[in-house]
């Protein structure tokens, strides 16, 4: 239990605290924790909980649903990405990942989808501290912004 009362169980201790650039990393983590119990992973069991800060302020979450055909299994942070555009939009500020054991790093799949909604400066917690999304992607695949 930390101090604040919030259960951060599987997030290491030296990994960042407060709010590093700005980000409330606890409360991410928490809105994680808390969602990453609604998990469907009965092949692996291994659960995972995504939560995104919206640029308007508004907490976006998902887990991974997990299919017997493993191709169309879902990862959490795709359900948190439906989550954004089903509630309204926005970009990604930061996003933060925790599975069984603590925070994990987006697949890259994943890492594609999140650069899409939130750019190159979208920061991922990880147990280094935060990283932008242009370090954990560089060289995105983008395509320009056609006009109708």
């Amino acid at each position: 239990m930390a101090a604040d009362g919030s259960d951060h169980r599987g997030c290491p201790a030296d990994a960042h605290d407060g709010k590093a650039g700005g980000i409330d990393w606890q409360m991410l983590r928490g809105a994680a924790l808390e969602v990453r119990s609604r998990a469907h992973a009965p092949y692996s069991q291994f659960p995972v909980g995504a939560a995104g800060l919206v640029d308007d302020g508004r907490i976006v979450v998902g887990v991974n649903v997990e299919n017997a055909s493993y191709g169309l299994t879902l990862c959490a942070e795709c359900g948190m990405v439906s989550s954004l555009v089903a509630g309204g939009g926005g970009r990604l500020v930061a996003v933060s990942c925790l599975g069984p054991e603590g925070l994990v790093t987006p697949c890259g799949r994943c890492r594609q989808i999140l650069f899409e909604m939130g750019g190159p400066q979208c920061l991922v917690d990880s147990p280094k501290g935060p990283l932008a999304m242009s370090s954990l992607l560089p060289g995105a695949f983008e395509l320009g912004r056609r006009r109708v």
